[in-house]
């Protein structure tokens, strides 16, 4: 696949997410807000706002998605991936308040017993819960689908945020089932629950996105797998291959890797130039989320003699 069809290809994805979300979740909310008004069921009108809430996800997902996905330009030579991390870290914050907002209503509610005074919601208000909760898990598997294809930390937040409201459902469900029951206070204790999975979830998106803003390295696995493809192509061309460094750090959802090997020393300078300009494109090619590779040539066996740095012959004298 060409680069500028792939470029396409996320484009279509991107934008196929984004009508998703916005066009399912204007559905949901107002079909929310009509069967919580005929079901009398006040924890499907607090639904239908979640609901709504999620509409302005997924436009900061996509906006996210769409400067990130950029080409380099003049004021950013190494691209604008971290856009991407910015929209996952408001997402986070979103999903966050949303948990806490759940929470806190649920607490207050229990505290002062208003729960005890709701009207007994119908079966309306109860099936309403029941599409919800399929839709919204539809809607979470389709978007993290494409967000592992895309490899995007915005939309797998986005996806996130469907489950949350499925799982807002649910506890809307439970209340409305329990106060058919008698026990109304059921939704208040299932609403908590869900609230703490809401929080432990937004705290990972946004630990995750702050990782990638500080140029954390990769995992040590990752290293180790590039050094054994260092080895592989070497016995592959024949020529010995040393490995004197390897550092990698993550720029948005991609990797910037910097390597020091060392090959014979008697092998002219275009030779050893082109060893590592193969070995170069072989790791580009093998790794597609790496999006640029350093490397730096040293002769295999030889010291350098360097004369001591200028804050360094103070210690010599």
């Amino acid at each position: 696949m060409k680069k500028d069809d792939a470029v396409l290809s996320e484009k279509q994805a991107a934008d196929q997410m984004a009508a998703v979300g916005v066009i399912g979740n204007v559905f949901l909310a107002v079909f929310k807000f009509i069967a919580g008004t005929l079901g009398h069921s006040a924890a499907m009108l607090s639904d239908a706002v979640h609901t709504l809430s999620d509409v302005l996800a997924t436009g900061i997902a996509y906006i996210g998605v769409s400067i990130s996905r950029k080409e380099a330009d003049h004021e950013h030579p190494y691209g604008h991936e971290r856009f991407e991390c910015v929209a996952s870290i408001l997402l986070s914050v979103i999903l966050f308040a949303t948990g806490i907002g759940i929470g806190c209503n649920c607490i207050h509610t229990i505290a002062d017993k208003s729960y005890q005074e709701q009207a007994v919601p119908s079966m309306l208000a109860a099936a309403a819960a029941v599409v919800s909760i399929a839709v919204k898990e539809c809607m979470f598997w389709y978007t993290m689908y494409y967000a592992n294809q895309l490899k995007s930390g915005a939309f797998k937040a986005d996806a996130w945020h469907h489950r949350s409201d499925a799982l807002s459902s649910i506890g809307a469900l439970f209340g409305i089932i329990g106060a058919r029951h008698g026990f109304p206070i059921l939704d208040q204790i299932a609403s908590i629950i869900i609230c703490m999975i809401i929080l432990f979830v937004a705290i990972g998106i946004f630990k995750d996105a702050i990782e990638k803003m500080l140029d954390t390295s990769c995992d040590e696995n990752f290293e180790n797998e590039l050094k054994d493809f260092v080895i592989h192509f070497s016995e592959s061309i024949g020529q010995a291959i040393g490995i004197d460094l390897i550092k990698t750090r993550k720029f948005g959802e991609k990797i910037y890797a910097e390597m020091e090997i060392n090959i014979d020393g008697n092998l002219l300078l275009k030779e050893a130039h082109d060893i590592a300009e193969n070995l170069h494109d072989a790791i580009e090619r093998k790794y597609p989320d790496i999006k640029h590779v350093m490397i730096h040539v040293n002769p295999a066996g030889y010291h350098y003699d360097l004369p001591p740095l200028p804050h360094e012959k103070r210690k010599i004298q």
